[in-house]
C-alpha cells in the first residue's frame, strides 16, 4: 500500500510507481544513508544517515566522501549497459539541507527553495542554518570551492550519493536528475567536481515545482550552470479525487522522481504516455492503493 496523509494526500512515489509500470521501466532502489534500512530488494552505498545541520555537523568528512565514490562506482556499472538514467531521491527535510549547502557554496539561494506546503517555511529554514553557522563561526559562501566540507557541514548523504551516481553515469550515458530544488544542490556539487559531465546531464521535475511563486528553480539552476530545466504537467488539477488535486494547490509538489519518471515514460513511449494518460493510470493506482 502506498501510504497518504489523514486527508488522503498521496505521496508521490504514487505518481513515480505509475508512469514507470505503464512504460515498463525497470527501477532499482538505492539505500543512500537512511536510517531505517528498507525491506525490499536494493543496493546500499553502505552509509551512515545525516545528523542535525543546526550544529554545524551533518556528516563526518569520512561518510561524505564514502557516499560520493560508492556512488561513482555505482554509476559507472549502470553507465556500462543503460543509456538512459533517472535519478530520483525521497529524504525528510531534503529542502533545507539543499539550502544549507547551496549557501555554502556561495549560491544565491534564500528564498527560493521549494517546499512540500503551500507555505514555504523559508524564514524557518534559514533559521536553522544560521544556527548551524553560528556554531561554526562561519558565513555564506566559504565553502564554495570545498563541496565535500560544504556538505558535511551541512548536507544529507543523498547529495554526494546521487552526485557520485551522476559522475559516473554520465561517463557513458545521459542523466536526468529527477527532482525539484535539491537537485540544485546536486548539481552544484557535480559542477564543482567535474564540470565535465554537465552536456550529459539534464533537471527533470513537475510543473508544481517550477510554477511554484514561492520557490524558483529556474534561478537556482541557472545560477550554478547552463543545462536543461523539464517540467512535466500530470493535470492532476482535473482529478476528481481530492488528495491528487492537492497538489496544484502547492501541497507536495513532487518527490521520488515523479517528475522525471513521468517525462522518462513520455519520452520512451514516443508521447502515447502523456497528461491525460497518466492522469487516468494515476487515479486507478490511487483507488487500488488507497480507497480498497
Amino acid at each position: 500500500m502506498i501510504p497518504a496523509t489523514p486527508d488522503g494526500k498521496p505521496t508521490p512515489a504514487l505518481i513515480t510507481r505509475t508512469a514507470l509500470k505503464i512504460a515498463k521501466i525497470p527501477l532499482i532502489v538505492v539505500d543512500a544513508g537512511s536510517k531505517i534500512k528498507p525491506n525490499i530488494p536494493h543496493v546500499s552505498l553502505e552509509v551512515e544517515c545525516g545528523r542535525n545541520i543546526s550544529n554545524g555537523h551533518a556528516l563526518n568528512m569520512k561518510s561524505v566522501r564514502k557516499s560520493f565514490y560508492n556512488g561513482v562506482k555505482l554509476g559507472n556499472k549502470l553507465g556500462e549497459t543503460i543509456k538512459h538514467i533517472v535519478i530520483g531521491e525521497s529524504i525528510p527535510g531534503g529542502t533545507t539541507t539543499a539550502l544549507g549547502v547551496l549557501l555554502m557554496m556561495g549560491i544565491d539561494a534564500k528564498f527560493k527553495v521549494s517546499s512540500s506546503m503551500p507555505k514555504n517555511p523559508h524564514e524557518l529554514k534559514l533559521s536553522t542554518i544560521e544556527r548551524g553557522m553560528k556554531a561554526l563561526s562561519t558565513s555564506f559562501g566559504i565553502f564554495a570551492n570545498k563541496p565535500f566540507e560544504a556538505v558535511a557541514h551541512m548536507g544529507d548523504p543523498m547529495i554526494p550519493s546521487v552526485a557520485g551516481i551522476a559522475i559516473g553515469a554520465s561517463k557513458n550515458s545521459n542523466v536526468m536528475l529527477a527532482g525539484g530544488t535539491q537537485m540544485a544542490a546536486v548539481l552544484s556539487i557535480i559542477k564543482a567536481i567535474d564540470k565535465t559531465v554537465l552536456d550529459n546531464i539534464v533537471i527533470g521535475t513537475t510543473r508544481y515545482i517550477t510554477d511554484d511563486k514561492s520557490s524558483n528553480i529556474g534561478s537556482l539552476t541557472n545560477s550554478i550552470t547552463d543545462i536543461p530545466l523539464l517540467s512535466f504537467d500530470p493535470y492532476l488539477e482535473r482529478s476528481k479525487k481530492e488528495g491528487l488535486r492537492a497538489y496544484a494547490n502547492g501541497f507536495v509538489k513532487e518527490g521520488v522522481g515523479a517528475g522525471g519518471a513521468c517525462i522518462a515514460a513520455m519520452l520512451k513511449s514516443n508521447g502515447m504516455v502523456d497528461g491525460n494518460r497518466l492522469l487516468y493510470e494515476i487515479e486507478k493506482e490511487y483507488e487500488r492503493t488507497i480507497e480498497y
